[in-house]
């Protein structure tokens, strides 16, 4: 059955595929991005992408095999953007809030206009990790039977695209109302989050066994804040100072050696 296709789809939108194992799932999320016109495939160290059976699987879509990007990292593919999903289907308390799929198109109008989003999707036989789930905006699952719960990586591409697809043809008016005019891209918050933590770690704050256990609540709060740029740069400059002025907390270390109890 061929459906009639939105005229408009969902614009600034990026695919973003991490250590993809199937030349042929490759070709196959390409062929689900043109169904879609989306047309920015980022790969993370990925399988050999231009394989045959790459090519095979696309169909009419091979030119986005050759325009693919190729990142080393999930950080460096997700820099510039300003929002991300990633999609996962494991739930966890440093995973933050699971979103149903549901929500994909509503919190997509909630978002910046103009503002890049990324769809992250993880590996095809064990998806993405906790730590790769906490570098995303947002983490999105697709509700199936718990019998057999994953979903192929091409299906699950094509489920997602169809989701925001679908907020094209809402003719309401995207909200804007709390949102910044010049959004912080991803790169730009993390950065900031590696310059926190390797501060709240100098005045141990954090457990450096589980660092995870304060970073993942302070991204969800910077990230629930939508800081545009300047407001990034006023707290960069900010935690800049602190870095300047704290002292290193001494530890158990000190208090051994001058005889003190450590416990």
């Amino acid at each position: 059955m061929v459906l009639p296709m939105n005229p408009s789809p969902p614009s600034g939108l990026s695919i973003i595929l991490v250590e993809p194992q199937s030349p042929g799932n490759i070709g196959m999320v390409c062929r689900a991005m043109a169904n879609f016109g989306v047309s920015d495939l980022r790969l993370v160290n990925p399988c050999q992408h231009l394989h045959p059976e790459a090519r095979k699987f696309a169909v009419g879509a091979t030119p986005l095999l050759g325009s693919a990007r190729i990142f080393p990292t999930l950080v460096s593919a997700l820099e510039d953007l300003q929002f991300s999903f990633a999609a996962t289907r494991r739930p966890g308390r440093l995973r933050g809030e699971l979103l149903s799929i549901d929500a994909v198109a509503p919190q997509w109008r909630k978002m910046v206009r103009g503002g890049r989003l990324g769809l992250v999707f993880g590996r095809e036989d064990a998806g993405l990790t906790t730590e790769e789930v906490t570098l995303c905006s947002h983490a999105v699952t697709i509700p199936t039977n718990a019998e057999l719960g994953s979903l192929n990586l091409a299906q699950a591409v094509l489920i997602f695209l169809y989701a925001l697809n679908s907020q094209a043809a809402d003719p309401s008016p995207p909200s804007t109302a709390a949102a910044p005019p010049d959004p912080a891209s991803l790169g730009e918050l993390e950065a900031l989050f590696v310059q926190m933590e390797k501060i709240l770690a100098r005045i141990a704050y954090l457990n450096p066994k589980k660092p995870a256990a304060v970073m993942v609540p302070l991204r969800e709060i910077h990230r629930r804040a939508t800081l545009s740029r300047p407001e990034l740069n006023l707290l960069r400059g900010l935690w800049r100072q602190l870095s300047e002025s704290v002292c290193d907390w001494p530890g158990r270390r000190r208090g051994a050696s001058s005889g003190e109890k450590t416990d």
